[in-house]
C-alpha cells in the first residue's frame, strides 16, 4: 500500500524530545466480551456504550486522503492527520537510527500515520501501525504489539465487531520510570489482506486518553477495509 511521505521532520527533530514521546502511549476500547489469556481478563462491551462519539471531520485511508491505508475510518472534527515515513528512520544513522527505528516500529508492525489532536485542544495522537501480509491472527498481533511497550501492564483483551470488521482490542496500563506516573493505554487490531492494521490511541497523561476517547470511538465504529 503506497504511503505519502510527508512527515519529513520525523527523524531529523526526534532526538531532543523522543523519549518524552515515547513516554505518552495507545490502546483501545468497548466490544463484545472475550476471555484473556496468560493474565489477562474479559471486559463488556458496556464500556464502549458509555463513551460517545465525537463529531466528523473527515476521514483517512482511501486513496488521495492524508494517510493511505489499507482501513479507511473517520477522524474527529479538527484532528489533523499525517502520513509517517518510516523508511526516514532506516535512513537514520549513528546514536539516532537507533532511536528512530524504536519509535516507528512496535512488535510486528510500523507506524504509518499520525493523527493530532492538538489542533482540538488535546494533547495526544491516534496513530495507525501496519504490518505485513500473513499475520492473520488480530489478538497475538495486538499481544505483540503489547508486548513491545515496556512497563505495559494490566492487559485486559476482547473482540470488537463493526458491520464487516471483526478485530481484538486491548485496554492496558504503562507506567514511565522517567515520569514517575502510570496511564492509560488502549489499541485494536484487525487483519486484512495487506496485513494486520493497529489503532493506537496515546495521550500525555489519563486525563488526556480518556478526553480523546469519543475520537477513538468515531475510529473504531467507522472502521472498514479499504476498496479495491
Amino acid at each position: 500500500m503506497g504511503r505519502r511521505p510527508t512527515r519529513t521532520a520525523l527523524v531529523t527533530g526526534m532526538a531532543a524530545g523522543l523519549l518524552t514521546v515515547l513516554a505518552t502511549g495507545c490502546a483501545a476500547e468497548g466490544g463484545t466480551s472475550d476471555s484473556g489469556a496468560s493474565g489477562t481478563s474479559g471486559a463488556s462491551a458496556k464500556a464502549t456504550a458509555k463513551v460517545a462519539v465525537a463529531v466528523r471531520g473527515g476521514s483517512v485511508g482511501a486513496s488521495g486522503s492524508a494517510c493511505e491505508l489499507p482501513v479507511t475510518f473517520d477522524i474527529a472534527e479538527s484532528w489533523k492527520a499525517e502520513a509517517v515515513a518510516a523508511e526516514e528512520a532506516s535512513a537514520a544513522t549513528g546514536d539516532l537510527a537507533e532511536l528512530a527505528d524504536a519509535f516507528v516500529r512496535q512488535g510486528p508492525v510500523t507506524m504509518a500515520c499520525e493523527i493530532d489532536a492538538k489542533p482540538a485542544g488535546k494533547i495526544g495522537f491516534l496513530r495507525v501501525w501496519t504490518g505485513e501480509p500473513g499475520d492473520t491472527d488480530p489478538r497475538a498481533v495486538l499481544e505483540k504489539f503489547v508486548a513491545a511497550e515496556q512497563e505495559a501492564s494490566g492487559a485486559k483483551y476482547r473482540t470488537f465487531t463493526t458491520d464487516d470488521v471483526t478485530g481484538a482490542e486491548v485496554e492496558y496500563i504503562t507506567t514511565s520510570k522517567l515520569m514517575e506516573e502510570s496511564k492509560k493505554e488502549r489499541a485494536l487490531a484487525v487483519s486484512t489482506a495487506a496485513g494486520p492494521v493497529v489503532l493506537h490511541l496515546g495521550g500525555l497523561d489519563t486525563t488526556e486518553h480518556e478526553a480523546m476517547l469519543p475520537a477513538y470511538e468515531l475510529a473504531r465504529s467507522t472502521l472498514h477495509p479499504t476498496a479495491a
